[in-house]
């Protein structure tokens, strides 16, 4: 059974880099054809997708986040993390990790715990 756990820091400053880790277990990042997704949802919005890095290592993202985020992945340790730099108070949300058996469906099988970030001085 595949699991997923995020981890990172709950409070970043306005400015600073958002950098967080989703953890896979039970299988591997480089399994075909999976999709590894980050979303996240704002205080008493609706889901947001932010982007994912596939089975192969490419990378898709948001339009609307494209200029401030990266996801990499470390195949050694079967993470993938997001980066969003340039932070501010709006980009305080529950992010979560997701895995996505067919790229761009919004089908997701697998989630990970979620992680509150709050983005304030």
């Amino acid at each position: 059974q595949v699991q997923l756990q995020e981890s990172g820091p709950d409070l970043v400053k306005p400015s600073q880099t958002l950098s967080l880790t989703c953890t896979v277990s039970g299988g591997s990042i480089t399994a075909n054809y999976y999709y590894w997704n980050w979303i996240r949802q704002p205080p008493g919005k609706g889901l947001e997708w932010i982007g994912y890095i596939n089975y192969s290592g490419s990378t898709h993202y948001n339009p609307s986040l494209k200029s401030r985020i990266s996801i990499s992945r470390d195949t050694s340790n079967n993470q993938f993390s997001l980066h969003l730099n340039s932070v501010i108070p709006v980009d305080t949300a529950v992010n979560d990790c997701a895995r996505e058996a067919i790229g761009g469906t919004g089908k997701y099988g697998e989630w990970g715990q979620g992680n509150q970030v709050t983005v304030s001085s």
